[in-house]
């Protein structure tokens, strides 16, 4: 490989880094009450650290009613009980410290629970008061008439009455989400001084950093006119820019990256910026985050056309701002890849091979529980689904969120639930689910979980080595047979064949192919491969 001088500064920890998420409820249940918690995920640290990632990256588990599993905060500097405890919080990240992991931690900084103290004394002190003014209350257009046309990211309308059996009180409050997620008001400034007080509670706990949980919509446009659409609210400028990608919200980033400097080493802030790559790349100017999830990538088929238009699209952004893309193709919000790619076995392939691409791309990447496992989508039925996102408009996201497999045997839920006896998981598993255990993975050779661990060991490997370096690019392109192509530099590129048929192999030597290889010199359909080249 070549070892020649480095091309660039050696990288800051993130701009290398992949990222495993966990989502606690599903991850591990040490105390068998069938949903996950922080004794399950302590126990299983030594997993995560095997896999080869930098760092975990762990989903709200503050205290909460859990109308939002966990989004739907309470007290942003506790633990529920239904977790754990602020002991196990600490023993956890001493524990991951010790093992090489990084630890992340979600902030939930547009809305908080409709329990949290500080709106229930809003709704108590009445209109026109501060504790009102720490949220968007507004009195309504007429009656029964809320302030404007916004619509929930959950379906129906964006606003609750503060108080519907008051004839005096007319207010209504604002939410984005559901009705038990009210937006903070980010032109008060307390709100901001409140949130730098979470930040360095945890920063001072030692966690490596945050992730910001829609962090394009904190702020909402002064007189909170009438949207010009009445679809969703946060899917970014084509939809609702009144509460969308507001001028302001860049300085909240740029305050907090300052806090997060304060520290060594330095904090990491990752945006959830659910915007187009030209917008959301704003957001991780050098002041600002100092990564944002490449939101055009996340969601895309199986197309090559899609994936070389997006990716020339990220890069032309990191060009005008100078930050790399976040690359995720699945999280707790998203249908799995194996599903989104065809299903099946077919999605199981190919899915394979984009992980394999995901891993060789220019930039730090994230991988969600039980992809590494090549786990499919799961059609919870329909008595069992709890995300409010299905009840208020139809759409489910339990099917991402389905506890792990970590043995064949169906005792104690298939290895999830570790204390006996083990109570039914929180969300069903469906038959044959153990197939995709960890425990059978690991014995298998050509597994989903052991060509993720040589991706992973092989990218360290090329970092070591100078191959991969900050300041790759990425070059996309579609040759004849549907075959995508990504140069990183002069020395790599990644090629994936999406097409029907075989298409020849890039000149170079073969580091890493998802699928054994023919003899011919020809990529098979649904393959991909890291090539060397010079």
């Amino acid at each position: 490989m070549p070892t020649e001088t480095p091309r660039s500064p050696a990288p800051d920890w993130w701009q290398s880094a992949v990222i495993y998420e966990v989502y606690p409820r599903s991850f591990a249940d040490g105390d068998g009450d069938g949903v996950g918690d922080l004794a399950g995920l302590i126990a299983r640290l030594p997993y995560i650290a095997s896999l080869g990632v930098e760092g975990i990256w762990m989903t709200p588990f503050q205290p909460s009613p859990q109308v939002d599993q966990g989004y739907d905060v309470t007290d942003y500097c506790g633990v529920d009980p239904l977790f754990g405890t602020m002991e196990q919080f600490d023993s956890l990240l001493s524990k991951a410290h010790s093992l090489g992991l990084r630890v992340l931690l979600d902030v939930v900084p547009n809305h908080c629970s409709s329990e949290h103290p500080l709106f229930q004394a809003a709704l108590a002190a009445g209109p026109g008061s501060p504790e009102r003014d720490m949220f968007h209350f507004v009195e309504g257009s007429g009656a029964g008439v809320p302030p404007n046309n916004w619509q929930s990211v959950f379906g129906g309308r964006a606003w609750s009455r503060a108080n519907p059996d008051s004839e005096t009180d007319k207010d209504w409050y604002l939410h984005l989400f559901s009705a038990g997620q009210p937006d903070w008001n980010w032109r008060n400034p307390a709100v901001g001084d409140y949130f730098d007080g979470v930040l360095r509670f945890w920063f001072d706990k030692g966690v490596d950093g945050l992730r910001i949980d829609v962090a394009h919509a904190l702020f909402k446009a002064d007189g909170l006119p009438d949207s010009p659409s009445t679809g969703g609210v946060v899917d970014g400028l084509r939809s609702n820019p009144q509460v969308s990608d507001q001028e302001d919200v860049h300085e909240v980033y740029r305050r907090w990256r300052t806090l997060a400097e304060k520290y060594e080493p330095h904090r990491l802030l990752v945006g959830e910026v659910n915007l187009e790559p030209a917008r959301a790349a704003r957001y991780t100017r050098a002041d600002e985050m100092q990564q944002a999830f490449a939101f055009a990538f996340v969601k895309l088929a199986w197309d090559p056309e899609s994936w070389a238009a997006v990716g020339n699209e990220l890069e032309a952004a990191r060009q005008l701002h100078g930050a790399a893309p976040t690359w995720a193709l699945e999280n707790h919000d998203i249908v799995r890849s194996v599903t989104r790619f065809g299903g099946g076995e077919l999605g199981s392939v190919r899915a394979r091979a984009a992980v394999v691409a995901l891993l060789g791309l220019p930039g730090a990447a994230y991988l969600y529980q039980g992809q590494e496992l090549g786990l499919p989508e799961v059609d919870v039925p329909v008595e069992s689904r709890v995300d409010p996102m299905w009840a208020r408009g139809g759409v489910c996201r339990d099917g991402a969120r389905v506890p792990l497999p970590w043995t064949e045997d169906v005792v104690a839920n298939h290895g999830f639930s570790l204390g006996a006896p083990a109570a039914e998981p929180w969300l069903p598993v469906p038959a044959g689910w153990g197939t995709n255990a960890v425990k059978r993975q690991e014995q298998d050779p050509e597994s989903a979980l052991n060509l993720t661990k040589a991706a992973l060991e092989l990218r360290r490997q090329l970092w070591k080595n100078e191959v991969f370096a900050p300041d790759d690019g990425g070059k996309w392109r579609v040759e004849a047979g549907n075959l995508l192509i990504c140069e990183r530099n002069e020395h790599f590129l990644v090629a994936v064949a999406m097409g029907a048929e075989p298409v020849k192999l890039p000149a170079g030597t073969v580091l890493l192919s998802a699928e054994p290889l023919a003899e011919d010199g020809w990529l098979q359909p649904n393959n991909a491969v890291w090539v060397l080249r010079g």
